[in-house]
């Protein structure tokens, strides 16, 4: 096949691509060309950045675009159910990156909890605040509340379990047998809400509307630490932002945003925010994991 990748892809993946007899182009296309280009390509491979939306499988249906893979765990970024009804398939690769989006997510957590991001850049100031950043917070102890319980949430509570925190999660599917296997419990949102001095977002963006709004931060703990590594339109960054200034959230750990790169400084510039530029699946352990299941996805297709 001719195979167009976007967005970047592990080298050993892509040589055993080429080993395979496929021929790959390594190009990012502005969204107003890439639609006329996949008419030459009969496979397209995309992480985050690029967005393969109606029009341009509108325009690649003239060609011969039969495969989509989004290399990561979402695929908002991909007209899914559109594409499949113009009979081309769409994959994605949800088991690669889930330890890597796991770990930064509970990096955030000591970042917030112990102000390790704003300590360190007030340093760098020339500055030594040890009693301003002398009140932090242990996670032992501590209840966690995961919103999105599949692989990502899964291994951040294995993690949280190990740390001495309680665990408790809501999703709307419920996996048989893991809440003993775990120690953990689903509960519903409120009482999630409710009860955790964490809460970690791991949820699909569903219809573009927040899930943290205004109305569930005021169901919060007062001084909760709050995390988003799933999608930035899963947050209200207004409402967060509020929150953040009245004291009600202590810290919010962010990897993603509502427009990315941010242009909320305000956000991403405030004392109690952690923040990374969409960097989850950005280890080289998950980024070879990512690569191998590509060329598996490839060649049982």
């Amino acid at each position: 096949m001719k195979i167009l990748v976007t967005d970047g892809m592990d080298k050993t993946a892509l040589a055993q691509l080429k080993a395979d007899g496929h021929e790959v182009v390594e190009q990012f296309y502005e969204p107003d060309a890439l639609g006329e280009a996949l008419q030459g390509f009969d496979a397209v491979v995309v992480r985050s950045k690029t967005k393969v939306r109606a029009a341009h499988i509108d325009e690649a249906k003239k060609g011969s675009l039969k495969l989509i893979i989004r290399g990561g765990v979402g695929v908002d970024n991909i007209d899914v159910k559109y594409a499949e009804e113009c009979g081309m398939t769409v994959k994605n690769t949800p088991k690669a990156s889930s330890q890597s989006v796991a770990e930064l997510a509970m990096a955030h957590m000591f970042a917030c909890s112990r102000y390790v991001s704003i300590a360190g850049h007030t340093m760098r100031e020339g500055k030594w605040e040890k009693k301003s950043y002398g009140k932090g917070v242990e996670l032992f102890g501590k209840t966690l509340g995961i919103i999105g319980f599949g692989r990502i949430g899964q291994s951040l509570g294995r993690m949280a379990k190990a740390m001495g925190m309680d665990v408790v999660a809501f999703d709307i599917f419920h996996i048989p047998g893991i809440e003993e296997e775990m120690g953990m419990r689903y509960v519903e949102m409120d009482e999630l809400l409710a009860v955790s001095d964490f809460i970690s977002l791991h949820t699909p963006s569903i219809d573009g509307k927040p899930l943290i709004n205004e109305e569930n931060i005021a169901k919060m703990k007062d001084g909760v630490v709050f995390v988003n590594t799933s999608r930035g339109n899963n947050v209200d960054e207004a409402a967060l932002l509020a929150a953040l200034n009245s004291g009600k959230i202590r810290g919010a750990g962010l990897d993603v945003f509502v427009e990315e790169p941010s242009a909320n400084a305000e956000l991403y510039s405030h004392p109690n925010v952690s923040c990374t530029p969409h960097i989850g699946a950005a280890t080289m352990e998950a980024q070879k994991r990512i690569g191998a299941e590509i060329v598996e996805i490839i060649r049982n297709f």
